[in-house]
């Protein structure tokens, strides 16, 4: 179950007169990220079927995390950034994709009514034109290959190996992220061995040189299409990191260039870059082809301050 894979500290759960669930979150004060000089307490495992309901449990957790000696509540987050956590905040017109964290639309305002306010912001973003080449591609992908840097798919022989590869450039590239814990690699294999099933290895793409990984892409279809009776048109781009080194410049624009030529070639239209923090590269590179579809917002508060 979720609580004991996440391991909190605290979970409550605020019932109605009749025993049935009106509220409920868990809580994280050891082991949680840094924000400057605080010391930040986590709430996750959300869920509230009214804003009284929320307002009451969420009070209560600040009270709790203060006790604790947290300075800080952030939230939603399930303890740490490699699991469920954020808002959405505009929805705007597109389904929710596969894998994409959903929540109903008042839950912001459970928070913002507590005196949470939107300490980070991030977007989804659709390219509807994979045909669209990046004129730079060529260039870089010339002087990579001349520092002996190759790109190849994920082997399905040898998936195992392939992901503990890739857990080890994900632990070095995103460490200096917001809100940054490590994880490790025997939860981080669980949860992307758990995707191998439904992958087409041509997504996942993987630059190495002679004995290293150095930078992957993972992108899987859109399943949630299926699920919704349509075909799938649409690739969901869930991951882009690269080894913070001088000589590895421009290898994410390579690598996001080959993979939409690579969903191209088997037939998919479209491409969704998922879930992007507003300041990260990968935003950066997404901007140059796709167009925002949704916004998500993480949501922080000032302990013994009042709403």
């Amino acid at each position: 179950t979720a609580l004991s894979r996440d391991a909190p500290d605290a979970h409550w759960m605020l019932p109605d007169e009749r025993g049935a669930l009106r509220a409920r979150c868990s809580l994280w004060w050891t082991r949680t990220p840094t924000l400057l000089d605080h010391r930040v307490g986590l709430i996750g495992h959300y869920a509230a079927r009214d804003a009284a309901a929320g307002g009451l449990l969420l009070e209560r957790a600040c009270r709790e995390l203060a006790t604790r000696g947290c300075s800080v509540a952030v939230g939603p987050m399930d303890g740490s950034t490699w699991r469920r956590y954020r808002l959405v905040t505009e929805r705007g017109v597109e389904p929710a994709f596969f894998l994409e964290p959903d929540n109903p639309d008042d839950w912001p305002d459970h928070f913002r009514a507590l005196g949470f306010q939107p300490i980070a912001h991030y977007v989804s973003a659709v390219n509807t034109d994979l045909h669209r080449e990046d004129p730079r591609a060529g260039q870089v992908a010339d002087r990579l290959t001349a520092q002996g840097i190759r790109i190849r798919p994920l082997d399905p022989r040898q998936a195992e190996a392939d992901l503990r590869r890739i857990y080890a450039v994900s632990a070095v590239s995103f460490r200096n992220n917001f809100l940054y814990t490590p994880i490790a690699e025997a939860e981080f294999l669980t949860q992307y061995r758990a995707l191998l099933p439904v992958l087409r290895p041509e997504l996942v793409l993987i630059a190495e040189t002679a004995d290293e990984i150095v930078g992957f892409i993972f992108a899987l279809p859109d399943l949630a299409q299926a699920e919704r009776g349509r075909p799938i048109d649409t690739i969901i781009v869930k991951t882009l990191a690269v080894l913070p080194e001088r000589s590895h410049a421009g290898l994410g624009t390579l690598l996001l260039a080959a993979c939409h030529g690579a969903a191209s070639r088997l037939g998919y239209g479209r491409a969704i870059h998922a879930l992007m923090h507003e300041q990260n590269v990968s935003r950066n590179l997404s901007r140059r082809f796709a167009q925002p579809m949704r916004r998500y917002a993480l949501f922080g508060r000032a302990l013994g301050a009042q709403p």
